[in-house]
């Protein structure tokens, strides 16, 4: 058992409870003992009636005084069983004394050591995507798209030299074949959207509304302001890989027709916001592509809302402080 600041010994959890019915006894024999009430052989209705009152009265009081001593327990468990460390800073307030106190201090102090934890290892884990990503993309762009590219040059030299039969059949193929290295193309600029390190967020944002206005059956309207303040590279990435997967979740899921893309200066940051106008989540919970847009937004200090409502879409914001920000690991 710890010592508090006064070097007193706290009262443990079962004595707190001891003494708490030793109050509510006490009281009870006191008033027996002081009062003008008296038991017969055999008893009466009466007296009967007095002593069924005393000991309601007594219970009543018991639970309120234990209700009041164990209060703290009981927020510690609601708190245990809804807590979520994609949301940090949810803490108890120390309150209490002894076990009480110290159990509670405890459990704020592990949550803040799991969310700790938490941001390392997930920090440590985008990472690993990102340059998987960017291993993918180079092999994508490097290997498979030149073998394509030397196909196509190939089909269409035999395309010129074969006979007017064979060069329509030979034609159809060339057509498989470049509409194979734009689909390879695509899928490396997804993967590693190089428009972000050359250009900036608002020209990277402005060609991902553009693929899937042109790939997609959504229509994606933009609203990028021109005036965003300067932001750290990791934190254009964020921004970026969280419009991607916001945008692409719309696409599999919502079925709506319409997103709006919006990016603008808010207070001391940047707020970036999805809004589409399919039918809403409809009460699911939130999926892995979601969790994982909380996990880069607890990267760089972001905070990601969501709102849904069935059959008026989903609106999902992301706020992000401006200043530096910390490299993955």
């Amino acid at each position: 058992m710890t010592m508090d600041r006064g070097g007193a010994r706290p009262v443990g959890l079962f004595w707190r409870v001891f003494w708490l019915n030793t109050l509510v006894g006490a009281v009870a024999t006191v008033l027996l003992m002081v009062g003008p009430w008296t038991v017969s052989v055999p008893i009466r209705l009466t007296e009967a009636l007095v002593l069924v009152a005393g000991l309601a009265v007594m219970l009543t009081a018991n639970a309120l005084l234990l209700r009041w001593g164990l209060g703290p327990l009981d927020r510690l468990n609601r708190m245990m069983t809804t807590v979520d460390l994609l949301r940090p800073g949810q803490r108890l307030p120390v309150t209490g004394s002894g076990e009480v106190a110290t159990l509670i201090d405890t459990f704020n102090h592990m949550l803040q050591r799991l969310e700790t934890e938490r941001g390392t290892s997930s920090a440590r884990a985008l990472s690993a995507q990102e340059a998987e990503r960017r291993r993918i993309s180079r092999e994508l762009h490097d290997e498979l798209g030149q073998s394509l590219t030397a196909l196509l040059l190939d089909l269409k030299r035999l395309t010129d030299q074969a006979p007017e039969p064979l060069r329509r059949e030979l034609g159809y193929t060339q057509e498989i074949a470049r509409e194979s290295v734009e689909e390879v193309r695509r899928i490396a600029r997804r993967l590693r959207p190089d428009v972000l390190e050359d250009l900036g967020l608002t020209s990277a944002l402005t060609s991902l509304a553009t693929q899937f206005d042109t790939h997609t059956t959504l229509r994606v309207r933009r609203r990028l302001h021109p005036g965003l303040p300067p932001l750290a590279p990791q934190t254009e990435l964020v921004l970026y890989r969280v419009a991607q997967e916001a945008l692409t979740n719309v696409v599999r899921h919502s079925g709506a027709t319409v997103a709006d893309l919006t990016l603008a200066p808010s207070g001391d940051g940047v707020l970036l916001s999805v809004e589409d106008d399919g039918k809403g989540m409809d009460g699911a919970g939130e999926e892995a592509g979601i969790r994982g847009m909380r996990e880069r937004a607890l990267l760089v200090g972001g905070t990601l809302q969501l709102h849904s409502e069935p059959g008026r879409g989903t609106r999902l914001t992301l706020y992000v402080p401006t200043g530096p920000a910390k490299d993955f690991p």
